[in-house]
C-alpha cells in the first residue's frame, strides 16, 4: 500500500481504496500534472517551496497539506528557493465521495466530508492547526498493514479535516470550471451575474441592484460575507477565465484580455503579474511546456 516512487503513482487503481505514497527526497522535480484519482498531499520540512493549484501560486512553509478532487486541476510543487535535504512527502490518492453512486457519502455521518470534497475541486490548503490535528494520523497510514484499518484511518482523517476551519480554496472557480455555490442567496445572484458578463464592463450600480441594496451597503455585506471586496472578486473571476485560455486556446494574449473585460492590454498584464506572480506569456509558455496527463 505504500510506495517510494512518485512516478509510479497510477490513477488506475483497480480494487483499491486506497494509493498510498510515504517517501522522503532531496527535490521536486516532478512536472505540472493532473489526473483522474482524487489526491491529499502532505509535505514536511519543504518552507521555501512554490505549490501551483491551478492559477494560484502560494510558497509553503514547513508543513503544508492540500486536497484536490477535480481531474482536470493542474498541480505541482516546485523546489523554488528550498535548500532542504530532507522533504518529506506523503500522498495518498482516492476516488470515492463525489460520485452519484457514493449514496453512503449523502449520508448525514459525511455531509462534512463530501461538502468539503466538493470545495477541493478547486484544490483546499488547510491551515496549520487543522495539520497538526492530523499529523500523527497521516505520518503512520503508511505503516498499517490490513487495507481496511488503513481505509477507516483516511475516512477518520477527512472526518478530522472537514471539522477544521480555516481551509481555504486555491484555484478560482472560473479557472476550476466548478459550479459556483453560496449560502447567501443575493452573493449567489451577484456571482453568477459577474460570472455570466465578466467580459463586460461590470457597475456597482448593477450588483447593488440585484442584491437589492445600496451600493453602499452591498460592498460592505458582500466583503463582510466572502472576506474579499467586490472589486478583487471581479478581478480573481477574469483572470481565472484568462488563465483558463491561455491555456486552453491560440488566442493571442491581446484578444484574451479584450475576451475578459479590460480593453487596456498595459493593465491586464499588470493585474496578471500582481497576482499570478509573472506574465500572461510567461505563465502560458512555462504551463505549456511542462504540463502532464497521469
Amino acid at each position: 500500500m505504500s510506495d517510494r516512487v512518485l512516478h509510479e503513482i497510477t490513477p488506475l487503481m483497480g480494487r483499491d481504496a486506497l494509493y498510498i505514497a510515504d517517501r522522503n527526497k532531496k527535490e521536486f522535480a516532478y512536472p505540472i500534472h493532473n489526473h483522474e484519482v482524487y489526491e491529499l498531499n502532505f509535505v514536511e520540512n519543504a518552507a521555501g517551496v512554490r505549490r501551483i493549484v491551478g492559477d494560484s501560486s502560494e510558497i509553503i512553509g514547513n508543513y503544508d497539506l492540500v486536497l484536490i478532487t477535480s481531474p482536470d486541476l493542474e498541480h505541482v510543487w516546485e523546489q523554488n528557493t528550498c535548500t532542504s535535504k530532507d522533504i518529506r512527502e506523503i500522498t495518498i490518492q482516492f476516488r470515492f465521495g463525489l460520485d452519484e453512486e457514493d449514496v453512503l457519502f449523502e449520508k448525514t455521518p459525511f455531509l462534512s466530508i463530501r461538502n468539503m470534497l466538493k470545495e477541493a475541486q478547486k484544490g483546499l490548503a488547510f491551515p496549520l492547526p487543522a495539520i497538526m490535528k492530523v499529523y500523527n494520523l497521516l505520518t503512520s497510514i503508511s505503516s498499517i498493514d490490513d487495507r481496511f484499518e488503513a481505509l477507516l484511518q483516511f475516512l477518520r482523517i477527512l472526518h478530522i479535516l472537514s471539522i477544521q476551519d480555516g481551509a481555504h480554496a486555491l484555484a478560482t472557480s472560473a479557472y476550476a470550471k466548478v459550479k459556483i455555490e453560496d449560502d447567501s442567496r443575493r452573493v449567489l445572484k451577484v456571482k453568477n451575474y459577474i460570472n455570466e458578463n465578466y467580459m463586460y464592463e461590470i457597475k456597482l450600480e448593477t450588483l447593488a441592484d440585484i442584491a437589492n441594496m445600496s451600493q453602499s451597503a452591498f460592498s460592505r455585506f458582500f466583503k463582510l460575507h466572502t472576506g474579499r471586496t467586490l472589486s478583487d472578486y471581479i478581478i480573481d473571476t477574469r483572470l481565472g477565465y484568462a488563465t483558463r485560455m491561455l491555456l486552453d486556446t491560440q488566442d493571442s494574449i491581446a484578444n484574451i484580455s479584450f475576451n475578459c473585460g479590460y480593453n487596456n492590454l498595459s493593465n491586464f498584464n499588470r493585474l496578471f503579474k500582481r497576482k499570478k506572480g509573472c506574465s500572461p506569456s510567461e505563465f502560458r509558455e512555462k504551463y505549456r511546456k511542462t504540463r502532464i496527463i497521469v
